[in-house]
């Protein structure tokens, strides 16, 4: 059995994955909004990635959680800690499903995945990969501590890398 944990926030709540999951996670992954992340995907590319996203906690001790309205139970979209071969190093993600962005959920459950990495897992630092055009996502990793690293290895030479060091976050 896996050792996935339940992070809570005041308004959120950071769960595991679950196979009712994927209809809506498919559906973001095969929109133009997942361009910054390589995509549109189709059908099977959506289910590897969700399936990379749960593998990770078996290999790596981190991985994906989704992100849950506690007040509702709807699901708002993901925040996770990516590793493997297409990652240079572990990068705190997050992708927010259409209507709920704005309201800082992406910042509440990053800040969330970020401090239980540096504390449960030890972690020193995180970078966090986006697309120059993705200025929602830059505005997170800023609000998160994030600090341009123009020296980070990355996958793809045109992403800008934004790295979080457990010092400065205060954990």
């Amino acid at each position: 059995m896996l050792s996935i944990p339940e992070l809570h926030t005041p308004r959120l709540r950071l769960r595991a994955q679950a196979l009712e999951d994927f209809p809506a996670y498919a559906a973001f992954l095969a929109s133009p909004r997942a361009a910054g992340m390589g995509g549109p995907f189709d059908r099977v590319a959506a289910w590897g990635q969700f399936c990379h996203d749960l593998a990770g906690w078996a290999l790596f001790g981190h991985g994906a959680l989704m992100i849950e309205r506690r007040s509702d139970g709807c699901c708002l979209g993901q925040v996770g800690i990516n590793h493997g071969p297409l990652f240079p190093e572990k990068e705190l993600g997050w992708l927010l499903y259409d209507g709920h962005e704005g309201h800082g959920y992406a910042s509440e459950a990053a800040i969330a995945l970020r401090d239980w990495a540096f504390r449960a897992g030890g972690l020193q630092t995180l970078v966090s990969y986006m697309a120059p055009d993705n200025l929602a996502s830059q505005a997170v990793a800023r609000r998160l501590g994030g600090v341009l690293d123009p020296q980070a290895a990355r996958s793809d030479p045109q992403d800008l890398a934004f790295r979080y060091r457990r010092a400065a976050a205060g954990t």
